[in-house]
């Protein structure tokens, strides 16, 4: 679990580094598909033949997709969607389904993020942070860069008392190919502000994401 403040951990360049969501180097989709055309041949296939002819289109559609978090701004994402609102209490927003790729062996992250925030005066569109989940997850990750930027992310926007994030999620490298581990899961945190420095509001936000949830 982190408990340490973002700016005990990395110093402020690497912070705005790592929050920095646009500039990323587009490659052409006519690249894609060679790229992918490619790989078929060097794995014995006949890209020609009618099962894997259109193929290559359909792989560069599906990943400009999956990473299309790299073309994406908080600022654009956001639209002006963060309120002044006199509230001081915790606003928790859980199991929010996650899909991610794995920069290791580029296979699926599977799971659910579950955020709250306190806020300082100000409070965002709840649609939003699920928004900025999605953002983050939809590029090359490590589980535990995602889980920070997303806390991150928020604690930079809002300004808020606190900021926690967990992710819940299991690992198609682990699932498919490697230990071949079925039903593992993986579990990370990141906590920042009254979450990180006060026991009893931690513990609460780890006891609503515990409760299950009855919705009909």
């Amino acid at each position: 679990m982190t408990l340490s403040n973002p700016s005990e951990l990395i110093g402020t360049d690497r912070l705005e580094k790592q929050l920095e969501t646009n500039g990323h180097t587009t490659v052409s989709d006519q690249e894609m598909r060679n790229s992918i055309r490619t790989l078929l041949t060097e794995l014995g296939e006949d890209p020609d033949r009618e099962g894997l002819r259109d193929t290559p289109k359909r792989v560069s559609k599906a990943w400009q997709f999956l990473t299309s978090g790299y073309d994406q701004s908080l600022e654009e994402l956001l639209n002006g969607a963060i309120f002044n609102e006199n509230s001081h209490e915790m606003v928790l927003v859980r199991d929010i389904t996650l899909f991610s790729t794995c920069e290791h062996h580029m296979l699926p992250i599977i799971g659910h993020a579950h955020v709250a925030y306190i806020p300082n005066g100000k409070v965002i569109g709840l649609s939003k942070i699920a928004r900025i989940c999605e953002m983050f997850a939809r590029r090359l990750q490590v589980q535990e860069r995602l889980t920070g930027q997303i806390a991150d992310a928020l604690q930079e926007v809002l300004k808020p008392q606190g900021v926690a994030v967990v992710i819940e999620a299991t690992h198609m490298c682990m699932v498919m190919r490697g230990v071949q581990k079925p039903g593992s899961w993986t579990t990370t945190s990141a906590m920042r502000g009254v979450f990180a420095d006060d026991a009893r509001t931690r513990q609460e936000f780890m006891g609503l994401i515990r409760h299950s949830p009855q919705f009909h």
